[in-house]
């Protein structure tokens, strides 16, 4: 029997619950919590800075949780935001402060260290193939998703 479901799954949730333990583990040194790890580490790819609608977007988390941790982060001093030049705060850009670059800087050499042991056994081109497999796996699903759900359910709201 051919067991694709369970394997692809139980990998899948494990290797998160790997991340997301270097994540809390990360976080918890400063008082935050794994969620925060995103937030930090998409602004840290960003340096002309991301509105909280593109940290929703690329975090793929709800806007309620990015502001909360928009927050915290600037309360913790890792994040800025420049004041709005409209009426239009949402799109107002964020920043890493100098203490949050310090931050993803040792967050992205944790992620490093952990996919770079984790892919060890993979020679270079095997792992292109993962990669490039998982997309395309990811991509079908999204597609079976949108044959078969209403649209507020394929946005998680069901």
């Amino acid at each position: 029997m051919d067991n694709r479901f369970d394997t692809f799954t139980g990998s899948i949730l494990e290797l998160n619950r790997i991340v997301q333990r270097v994540k809390d583990c990360e976080m918890k040194k400063l008082g935050l919590k794994g969620a925060h790890a995103m937030v930090l580490y998409q602004l840290g790819r960003a340096p002309e800075g991301l509105s909280a609608v593109q940290l929703t977007d690329r975090c793929r988390e709800d806007k309620a949780a990015i502001s909360r941790a928009l927050s915290q982060l600037m309360t913790k001093g890792l994040v800025r935001k420049t004041a709005p030049e409209t009426g239009r705060a949402y799109r107002t850009p964020f920043f890493l402060t100098e203490t949050g670059a310090q931050v993803v800087a040792q967050l992205n050499a944790r992620i490093d260290a952990l996919f770079a042991k984790g892919g060890s056994l993979l020679s270079p081109r095997q792992r292109a193939d993962f990669y490039e497999a998982l997309e395309l796996v990811v991509r079908g699903a999204e597609q079976c998703v949108a044959d078969v759900c209403p649209e507020p359910c394929r946005k998680g709201s069901c």
